[in-house]
């Protein structure tokens, strides 16, 4: 029989929430999403069948039970409702907790890092949900998404609370913003870092993918709330007779500061600008070497002057980012500093791998083209005799920009090696190809790694195994060259068409510099 749908239940004891029904006990609450390859909607019968209490559905939905007593209720949207009823289920815990958003398509984690240290310098318990890992005190978790779906999200404020957290810290994904993960939490720092091509298999243009971002701040910033957002440049810039580049946090911030002046939309923060040249928070000197950055930062809370181990141009943005986080927390400008300097590095994000001798190796996430160029012209100031990078592009991901990758590679490193990322679905010799085409557009030429790396000759070779690719480029790496292995960073596996199996870029590499003699 079909149902009648429901505005109102009460009286009903639900065990837990749950939107696939593969995970229904007796007891829970069903709510049917329709997601993007698999609609829950389908699966209300099994979910009954199992025994749940109540199913939630989206209005319009005809649903038919053979069970009169289990009451179906309709809603507008089951997307914005699972986040409302998982926090309902574990008693609004985020409403216990000081949360921070950040988000941006390169240097989320890394800002993380170091708002974490910032944050614990001031004597906060903090937690982290991020890409590398959700933690809190010795509690450490493997994270299967940035942004996690709002039933993990919630039980996981819930945990941190009970456990005496005060202030979170979150990567929020654009994923996470398109897909409505968030509804039911709101945040009393938001932070945008950068933009940059990525994701467009998913949100189709630049412009979807910056709604998604700004999502964070017109749906999930607290009324009173600080948002914090980085500009590029102050400075104008075209882009090969093209048209001006677009700063995005630029456009963020005009986009909020109409928001702030509407008075029929009522939403009320402050907005704290930071940028290398520009912005409340700016950078007046700096200085990069292979240890790091030196930096005296003007704030409004005073002049800070700064020692970080992290290296590279791009990484005195995301320590600006920081500086007016913390600032926007209310935290000493002494205690910024002392967090900052106590990050020595963050797992995968330009880390720098130790050695006996031979080349420096650095390991990094760079997975578009954005962060790739960035990651490889900080290096490049670094001044190595030669400048060497083995990377890949994952599959069933924007296919789009593997061209500008190869592109940006042969316009920056005196050697690559294209090897395969995590081709998933994909056949890695396909992705590789793909790549190759940006190197050919700039007619860069092809040679065994081998006679590329003894030769010293500029170029490039396709090495489809990651490991050899990785064993090559240090083995025949020289002194003073420096060595970039791009694309996974953090992750210890590699995804291919038979699953996933154990590979740690970082493990590959130490394990050759602890044992070659030059």
């Amino acid at each position: 029989m079909a149902f009648t749908s429901q505005s109102k239940v009460s009286g009903i004891n639900i065990t837990t929430i749950v939107s696939d029904s593969r995970k229904v006990v007796p007891g829970a609450l069903f709510v049917a999403i329709a997601g993007f390859t698999m609609d829950g909607h389908k699966f209300v019968g099994d979910a009954l069948a199992k025994g749940c209490a109540a199913a939630v559905v989206d209005k319009g939905r005809r649903i038919k039970s053979k069970d009169p007593h289990v009451p179906i209720v309709a809603v507008a949207d089951t997307r914005e409702a699972l986040g409302y009823l998982a926090a309902e289920y574990h008693d609004h815990p985020a409403k216990k907790l000081k949360l921070i958003g950040i988000t941006g398509t390169n240097g989320k984690t890394t800002t993380s890092y170091l708002l974490e240290a910032i944050v614990k310098q001031d004597g906060k318990e903090t937690g982290v949900i991020g890409t590398v890992s959700y933690r809190f005190h010795d509690t450490e978790m493997e994270a299967p998404l940035t942004t996690p779906d709002p039933l993990a999200l919630q039980g996981l404020f819930r945990q941190m609370v009970d456990n005496g957290i005060t202030h979170v810290l979150m990567e929020v994904s654009s994923h996470a913003l398109a897909q409505k993960r968030l509804h039911g939490v709101e945040y009393d720092v938001a932070m945008f870092v950068n933009l940059s091509r990525d994701h467009l298999d998913f949100h189709g243009s630049m412009a979807e993918y910056y709604e998604s971002k700004k999502k964070l701040f017109t749906d999930h910033l607290k009324a009173g709330g600080k948002a914090v957002v980085f500009r590029t440049s102050c400075q104008d810039k075209t882009s090969g007779g093209k048209g001006r580049i677009i700063d995005w946090g630029e456009r963020l911030g005009k986009d909020l500061l109409k928001l702030k002046s509407n008075k029929a939309a009522g939403k009320r923060f402050s907005l704290l600008t930071c940028g290398q040249d520009c912005g409340e928070v700016r950078a007046k000197k700096y200085s990069y070497g292979i240890d790091g950055i030196d930096c005296e930062i003007t704030t409004p809370a005073g002049p800070a002057a700064i020692h970080s181990g992290l290296v590279g141009e791009f990484n005195l943005a995301n320590i600006l980012c920081a500086v007016g986080a913390g600032i926007s927390l209310n935290i000493d400008i002494t205690q910024i500093e002392k967090g900052i300097e106590a990050v020595a590095g963050i797992p995968g994000r330009l880390q720098r791998l130790a050695g006996k001798e031979g080349p420096f190796v650095f390991v990094d996430y760079a997975h578009t083209p954005d962060a790739l160029e960035n990651v490889l012209m900080a290096l490049r100031k670094l001044a190595p005799t030669r400048l060497i990078v083995v990377f890949g592009c994952g599959g069933d991901r924007d296919t789009g920009k593997r061209v500008l990758m190869g592109e940006v590679a042969g316009r920056l490193a005196d050697i690559t090696l294209l090897t395969s990322d995590n081709p998933r679905n994909e056949q890695p010799e396909s992705i590789l190809q793909q790549i190759e085409v940006g190197m050919k557009n700039l007619s860069i030429t092809r040679m065994r790694a081998e006679a590329l790396l003894v030769e010293n000759r500029k170029g490039y070779d396709v090495i489809c195994s990651r490991k050899e690719a990785i064993d090559t480029a240090i083995y025949y790496g020289r002194k003073g060259d420096i060595l970039l292995i791009s694309g996974k960073g953090h992750e210890t596996y590699q995804i291919t068409k038979t699953g996933r199996q154990f590979f740690d870029d970082r493990l590959e590499a130490k394990k050759h510099l602890d044992v070659i003699r030059w």
